[in-house]
């Protein structure tokens, strides 16, 4: 009985556990069955018997093995206790373990995947470390200079402060009874919000447009009765007055910037901030467009970086436009005559000071004086007539001038030559293609701003320069097209719907980025830009073309324009100079690989550098001539110098000596003779010879070649310093006075001391006369004609001239022979008598023609005879000795021969003294003098210093430059940026 109520027990328990209800093992223990509640929790008391566990040994079962039941023992049946079976608890035990295992593993994993998402998002976050510049140092260093906890205990606490706050009840109610008081302002407040809003709505293009905001919506009811024309108009005149009001507002905020900024900068140039100032961003910019002008584009290189090129027909009013951009008077001015005649550079950049510079020049004119406008204007019309070459009326060279000052817009213009329809008298025939192809060079830029300007006073259809810009920018993608003296044409214009029409691109074929209209002035070339602008703000201000929303205000005045133009340039600079910088990237390349396989063992030298290269090959040469030999020296200067005067030696003094009849009047002939040659010619000759020595030597040090080391890229420009540099050098004009009273010492004296000296004389002498003995021999083989040996081997035969000749050279001879001491001149008679003579053999001859043949017939026979008495001098030295006493011998012209050689010993070493003394180095200086001169004469440079080599060194260098700069200014506005 007791087995089947326990059994049924534990049916029923494990049905209540297992219920729909989801009781499980929750449920109380209270609501169980006793037998139940006693199998499922052993020690757990009845709420009837309060009696302690009995522990028993027991027998544990699993419903895994399934082994049948074994016999416990019982309890006793009045405390409630039944066998002991632990089934229950197995399977509870285990199912327990497996929660806490899944527990523990999915803790342990969540934790795994937390800490790697941690550290992954750890990774993700920047390094603020490298932010810490941001904030300042002191702020870091606060908390050892203050102490923070003493500051918090002396704040008060939160209750104390919200007793200071004020009753914001009350505050609203006052506020509510000053309503009143400000409902005027606050009404004046959205009329002017409304009045802009509607500003906006106007000035936008196609139909004007109305728009009522909540603001405006009280004044609008006050225009109920009024038609629309007229409420359209009121509102537009309103609207002019609100804008020019806060136009003038404006205008006063930005004079005020411009005076701070002023400060600032006048500061920084005081060195108050203690900073290094970089270059401004237009500098750098506007240093490679100087670079680039001088670059020779000879590899194909475009220079496509942006400019602004202001173009319009001449008198159009470009330069004034200019000068309003640039706030001064700065450009020449003329009443209708061409006064741009080449381009200008002009680099806009702000400073503290209002000041110009060329870019070749150090000299600041300071703007706000008008004596340096005035020097300024002169000295860009001086450099524009010398850039002007020989026939021509424009230039292509370029001008660079710089302009800073506070409140200038950075950007780099260019003023072109105004485009003219007609050559007038005075300019050469190709100045309007000049100037049409100068214009299109500069717009064939495609990075470049095109500042289109048109006179607004003529008609549309005279104008030219719009079918030119049409051409070179079709879109009008960087075309800003600019009507000026729009006063003029306000007030000769018919229909100013026709303005209209050009403002609004209408008129002409070419297409723009936006239309301006400007006015630059009344005409008066002494008004000051102060002036115009009071004058265009005032036209403006009053002008029907406004009023009539004919003209939007964004599209007046040179301001706008300015800053229009700033904008579109610095766009343009920021899209395209990465793309130029890589075009010379790629050049460069180009140009080191062409390098590398022509020159491989070359350095890379530009024409600078060879120039010092060879400039100091130059002077070391100059520097060897000292290194010349006296012995040399004098062998060379001894030799010339009897080259040269000894046609004047044999001819004007030994000739006409030796037709004396004794030694005492050959010996006064001869002294006579040297003493006028001495005198009067021969200094002269003896330092012309050194002058020539020294040149020879200096060209044969310039011009040897030594070896490998010659480089034949100087020839040119040694040659030049060479020229040069001789014709500077001029002889010390007190050499010739020394130099004549050693040379007539010498030919005063007569005393031959040895044997040596007189053999020496004797040679020099026998040297001298063979070699006039052969000249003389060459002059009657050409009068008389081939020998006979040579006309049977060559087959020459005679003219009748040389036969005539012959035949009388033949008479002569026989005069000689007759009398062989005969004079040197034949007498009248002599002359007729060989005429004669050769008439009685058929033979005509002048008697001119019989004095010319006589005088080479007796000077070859006086010359043997010399000869002949050279050889008996050799042995007469001793009755030189004993001056010829007792003797028939007389040596009288061996003795001048040895005067002549004496002569000419001393007078070559005292030139050679003066040579390496006096002369090299006064040559050197020239030298020097020449090579600088050069060195600052760049064209000289570029003529002298030519070939394949140097213009492939000097184009590498340019663009080396040009790409170091580049990257320097796109770094620098990548920074600004």
């Amino acid at each position: 009985m007791w087995r089947t109520r326990a059994a049924a027990a534990c049916v029923i328990c494990r049905s209540l556990a297992n219920s729909s209800y989801r009781i499980k093992r929750k449920s109380p223990l209270q609501n169980l069955h006793l037998v139940s509640r006693s199998i499922h929790h052993l020690y757990y008391p009845s709420s009837k018997f309060q009696r302690p566990p009995l522990r028993i040994s027991i027998q544990l079962f699993s419903s895994l093995n399934r082994l049948p039941l074994r016999k416990t023992k019982l309890l006793d049946v009045r405390y409630g206790y039944q066998s002991r079976r632990n089934f229950w608890l197995a399977r509870l035990a285990s199912r327990l373990l497996k929660i806490r295992y899944l527990i523990l593993g999915s803790a342990v994993g969540g934790g795994y995947t937390a800490k790697k998402t941690y550290d992954q998002w750890k990774d993700m976050m920047p390094d603020l470390d490298e932010y810490k510049w941001i904030v300042p140092d002191f702020i870091w260093e606060l908390d050892e200079h203050i102490d923070f906890e003493k500051l918090i205990k002396a704040l008060p606490d939160a209750d104390d402060l919200a007793k200071l706050l004020p009753d914001f009840d009350k505050i609203g109610e006052s506020f509510t009874s000053l309503k009143g008081v400000f409902s005027p302002g606050y009404n004046l407040v959205s009329e002017v919000i409304g009045a802009s809003d509607l500003l906006l709505l106007l000035g936008s293009p196609g139909e004007t447009a109305f728009r009522a905001t909540d603001q405006g919506y009280d004044s609008d009811k006050q225009y109920k009765k009024v038609s629309d024309k007229e409420k359209i108009d009121q509102l537009q005149e309103e609207l002019l007055r609100t804008q020019l009001k806060y136009q003038r507002m404006l205008e006063r905020l930005e004079k005020e910037n411009k005076e701070l900024r002023k400060l600032v900068l006048q500061r920084d140039d005081k060195g108050i901030h203690q900073r290094k100032l970089k270059k401004s961003l237009i500098d750098m910019y506007s240093e490679v467009l100087d670079i680039l002008s001088d670059y020779d584009a000879s590899y194909n290189t475009q220079d496509h970086l942006p400019r602004v090129v202001v173009v319009g027909d001449q008198s159009a009013g470009k330069t004034s436009v200019l000068e309003m951009i640039a706030q001064a008077r700065i450009f020449p001015r003329g009443s209708g005559e061409m006064m741009t005649r080449s381009p200008v550079k002009v680099t806009l950049s702000e400073g503290p000071h209002h000041v110009a510079l060329f870019k070749d020049s150090s000299r600041e004119f300071d703007l706000t004086k008008e004596e340096d406008l005035a020097a300024l204007r002169n000295e860009i019309e001086i450099r524009m007539r010398n850039s002007v070459k020989e026939g021509c009326t424009v230039s292509t060279e370029t001008i660079s001038l710089s302009v800073k000052g506070p409140g200038l817009q950075r950007m780099v213009l260019v003023d072109l030559p105004g485009v003219i329809s007609t050559v007038t008298s005075g300019m050469a025939p190709d100045t309007k293609e000049t100037i049409f192809s100068i214009s299109k060079a500069y717009m064939q830029n495609p990075n470049a701003i095109i500042l289109c300007i048109q006179d607004g006073s003529v008609d549309a259809e005279r104008s030219i320069v719009t079918d030119l810009v049409s051409q070179m920018d079709p879109q009008g993608k960087r075309t800003i097209f600019v009507l000026t003296k729009v006063d003029l044409a306000e007030k000769n214009v018919a229909s100013p719907s026709r303005i209209q029409q050009i403002i609004e691109g209408k008129l002409f074929p070419m297409k723009a980025l936006g239309y301006f209209a400007v006015v630059t002035g009344k005409g008066n070339s002494s008004e000051s830009i102060e002036s115009i602008k009071e004058y265009e703000e005032e036209f403006f201000q009053n002008s029907k073309l406004l009023k009539t929303c004919m003209l939007k205000a964004h599209q007046v005045t040179t301001k706008n324009l300015s800053l229009a133009v700033s904008d579109c340039f610095w766009k343009m600079v920021r899209e395209s100079v990465e793309q130029q910088a890589d075009a010379f990237k790629a050049t460069r390349f180009n140009l080191e690989t062409e390098w590398k396989n022509n020159y491989p063992r070359l350095r890379e030298l530009d024409r600078n550098e060879l120039f010092e290269k060879a400039k100091n090959e130059i002077l070391d040469e100059v520097i060897s001539l000292t290194q010349v030999t006296p012995k040399h020296w004098e062998e060379i200067l001894q030799k010339t110098l009897w080259e040269r005067v000894s046609t004047h030696v044999i001819e004007n003094i030994y000739l006409p000596a030796a037709q004396t009849m004794n030694s005492g009047t050959f010996n006064t002939t001869v002294d006579i003779k040297l003493k006028q040659w001495t005198d009067k010619q021969l200094p002269n000759k003896a330092v012309e010879v050194a002058w020539e020595t020294l040149q020879e030597e200096f060209s044969r040090f310039m011009t040897e070649q030594k070896g490998k080391e010659h480089d034949d890229i100087f020839d040119k420009l040694k040659q030049a310093v060479k020229e040069e540099s001789i014709k500077r050098h001029k002889w010390n004009e007190r050499a010739e006075d020394s130099l004549r009273v050693i040379q007539h010492n010498a030919l005063e004296d007569r005393s031959i001391s040895d044997k040596q000296q007189w053999d020496a004389a004797i040679h020099f002498m026998e040297e001298t006369l063979q070699s006039r003995l052969k000249d003389t021999e060459s002059v009657i083989e050409d009068m008389v004609g081939p020998d006979w040996k040579k006309r049977w081997l060559y087959w020459i035969g005679r003219t009748k001239e040389q036969n005539i000749r012959n035949e009388t050279k033949n008479e002569l001879e026989k005069l000689i022979k007759c009398n062989e001491e005969h004079a040197a001149y034949l007498a009248n008679d002599e002359v007729t008598t060989v005429r004669k003579n050769l008439e009685a053999r058929g033979i005509a001859v002048d008697p001119c023609l019989i004095k010319d043949t006589w005088h080479q017939i007796y000077r070859r026979y006086f010359l043997k005879t010399a000869l002949n008495h050279c050889n008996l001098c050799r042995r007469g030295f001793h009755y030189y000795q004993r001056h010829f006493v007792d003797s028939e011998l007389e040596c009288n012209d061996i003795v001048l021969f040895w005067r002549i050689q004496r002569m000419l010993a001393i007078t070559a070493n005292t030139l050679r003294q003066q040579l390496t003394n006096t002369e090299v180095r006064r040559l050197e200086k020239n030298v020097k003098e020449v090579l600088e001169d050069f060195a600052e004469d760049n064209e000289k440079k570029v003529k002298l210093l030519t070939g394949k080599r140097v213009q492939l060194a000097e184009d590498l260098k340019k663009v080396r430059e040009i790409q170091e700069k580049l990257e320097a200014f796109i770094e620098a506005l990548h920074q600004e940026k």
